[in-house]
């Protein structure tokens, strides 16, 4: 019996790899979204609501199971900003290192003891009959003024998860996938993945 095709609802190489790591052990296929799909506009204020948004969306076009998560990094100095507005920190159409770089700039005002932080990330899975699983997991950490590292993507390198003294961005993918808000939510899903694959 051939594996279950669940589709992913992103554009972007880096979370498609970490996902597919992530979920190894479920009985499914992952695939990239299909070449039709144009990526949503995310204008929801949670990270609940623009999952469903790209996942629907992608489902529109697929007929197997459609994945999707939108996570973001809440720093305390900023009030839990910028949140589900993270992949556009810095505006729209940002790059990650755009968006690194404002943030550190924000950091190097803050005093240390103010510099606590938490990746947040919301997965979400939608099938055709209308059900929609959902899960949530944060990683708490601190944040440094200095990039250090060379993997993960996005703010990794200068989260320190609370344990450790590397960042995200120095942590092999294996260990980082171990305590990482999305791997901890993606997981949560593997459940509901391997009911939907029978």
């Amino acid at each position: 019996m051939s594996p279950l095709r669940v589709a992913l609802a992103t554009k972007n190489p880096g979370k498609v790899r970490e996902i597919a790591s992530i979920l190894a052990d479920a009985p499914i296929e992952l695939t990239g979204p299909d070449a039709a799909w144009v990526p949503p506009m995310e204008d929801d204020p949670t990270y609940r609501g623009n999952a469903l948004i790209k996942a629907r969306s992608l489902l529109s076009l697929s007929s197997g199971p459609c994945l999707a998560d939108d996570s973001g990094i809440e720093v305390d100095a900023l009030d839990g900003g910028p949140g589900p507005r993270s992949a556009r920190y810095a505006g729209e159409g940002a790059s990650d290192e755009e968006n690194l770089h404002k943030l550190i700039e924000v950091v190097r005002r803050t005093p240390d003891r103010a510099r606590g932080a938490r990746y947040r990330c919301v997965a979400v899975v939608v099938v055709s009959s209308g059900e929609e699983h959902v899960a949530e997991a944060t990683v708490e950490g601190t944040l440094i003024t200095e990039p250090r590292g060379s993997g993960g993507f996005g703010y990794d390198p200068i989260f320190v998860p609370v344990g450790e003294e590397r960042t995200m961005a120095e942590l092999s993918p294996a260990e980082k996938d171990a305590i990482s808000h999305r791997g901890k939510a993606f997981r949560a899903l593997i459940p509901a993945l391997r009911a939907l694959a029978g």
